[in-house]
């Protein structure tokens, strides 16, 4: 099966902004939702650290998932299962009836972190013979993915991936790879994290997130001279992958086309941080894409994955920079800075960007910085893109690209 036959049919997203498209949209052309206070009762976080996250806890998901099977689930899992009912219903396909050869494929950065935090309580408080094995079903990464495959009983195969900032994008390789390969009829790629306290504090003492400003106010800022730290997002974004013929089949206008995929290893990263291997990644993509036929010039638009970070905005500009050896780069969006790192919001920006949404103004940016050579575009009035590049780089070393086009 042709790669270039492979689509995306059916996108469902939830987040700070809202339940579906239309309000991820509207995060997108206003520079997101504003961003909420995380408790701090517990005392986990450093008296001056980050305060805020874009968080989705409050959003009434009853319309999507009844309330006695929500009961039984993580929230990561709840997000997960009403992200992929959206989707499904715009592709067609709710219905369990259909999903015998259905691959589920989980991208998450730190799984149902608020089951650990149960679990790990038990465990230390009263001792390992005291930890709940229901609790312990609903810590793994896997949960989410699990979840879903059981309300659609998705016999496919069903895998999660955990690669920090790259999961998202990993997922999508992975999920068209199966689809590809035939190992399944088609894929529901799953992207879903949530914020607890206990991990936003611990992002915030690795100085990770952004910091209160001057006017107390923390902002994400991607490429801007003045980055220092991303905005913490929970959410969910699920996205259908099939067959082209399968999509018109069913009488089902596709959103974009998936044109190619690359994946790569940064092999300079430590664990806990970015890599400076640019010059290797930028080849190794160039590599990918000639492979299957596409050449740099021929992208009108990126959307990359920089929230930011110092470093790791650092390593994206250089990659991108790199790719286009000293050419002008089409226009860059940074959807992060709206809509926070983390919980699916880039996947849904990148897929509704290629789709034909306004990307809106660069959220969050004031400044270039004259290390990057890189000033992300103000997307309202840039005419419909014909081939987007989308770009995921992650600490600790992995790498994804995406090349979606209208279909």
């Amino acid at each position: 099966m042709s790669r270039a036959r492979l689509v995306v049919s059916g996108l469902g997203t939830l987040g700070a902004s809202g339940v579906g498209t239309d309000a991820l949209a509207a995060a997108l052309a206003t520079g997101g939702s504003p961003a909420r206070e995380v408790d701090r009762g517990a005392g986990y976080h450093r008296r001056h650290g980050a305060r805020t996250a874009r968080l989705a806890s409050g959003l009434d998901l009853g319309a999507l998932l009844p309330a006695a099977q929500a009961r039984r689930m993580s929230p990561p899992a709840r997000f997960a299962v009403a992200a992929a009912r959206l989707a499904l219903q715009q592709a067609g396909l709710d219905d369990p009836g259909a999903h015998a050869h259905t691959a589920v494929v989980l991208g998450t950065a730190f799984g149902p972190s608020s089951v650990t935090e149960l679990l790990l309580r038990q465990i230390f408080e009263l001792g390992p013979e005291q930890a709940s094995p229901a609790l312990f079903t609903e810590s793994v990464a896997s949960a989410a993915a699990s979840q879903v495959a059981l309300a659609w009983k998705a016999k496919g195969p069903s895998l999660t991936i955990t690669q920090r900032e790259a999961s998202d994008l990993l997922a999508v390789v992975e999920a068209a790879r199966l689809v590809a390969s035939g190992r399944a009829e088609r894929a529901l790629v799953l992207v879903v994290d949530e914020m607890i306290p206990l991990l936003h504090a611990v992002l915030d003492r690795f100085r990770a997130l952004a910091r209160p400003g001057p006017d107390g106010i923390e902002a994400a800022r991607p490429f801007d001279r003045g980055r220092d730290g991303v905005i913490a997002a929970e959410g969910a974004t699920a996205l259908l992958v099939e067959p082209l013929d399968a999509a018109e089949a069913r009488g089902v206008r596709p959103l974009v086309r998936l044109a190619a995929r690359a994946a790569a290893f940064d092999s300079s990263a430590p664990n806990r941080d970015w890599g400076v291997g640019a010059e290797s990644l930028a080849a190794r993509l160039g590599r990918s894409l000639g492979r299957q036929g596409i050449e740099s010039g021929s992208f009108d638009r990126v959307v990359s994955g920089a929230g930011g970070s110092r470093r790791g905005d650092r390593l994206e500009a250089a990659v991108l920079q790199g790719l286009w050896r000293g050419r002008g780069l089409p226009p860059v969006h940074a959807p992060k800075g709206a809509l926070g790192e983390y919980g699916g919001g880039f996947l849904a920006a990148a897929v509704a960007i290629a789709a034909g949404r306004p990307a809106g103004p660069p959220a969050g940016f004031r400044a270039a910085d004259p290390e990057l050579g890189l000033i992300p575009a103000d997307g309202a009035s840039l005419a419909r893109p014909q081939r987007v590049l989308v770009s995921a780089l992650a600490t600790s070393g992995a790498a994804a690209w995406l090349v979606l086009e209208p279909a």
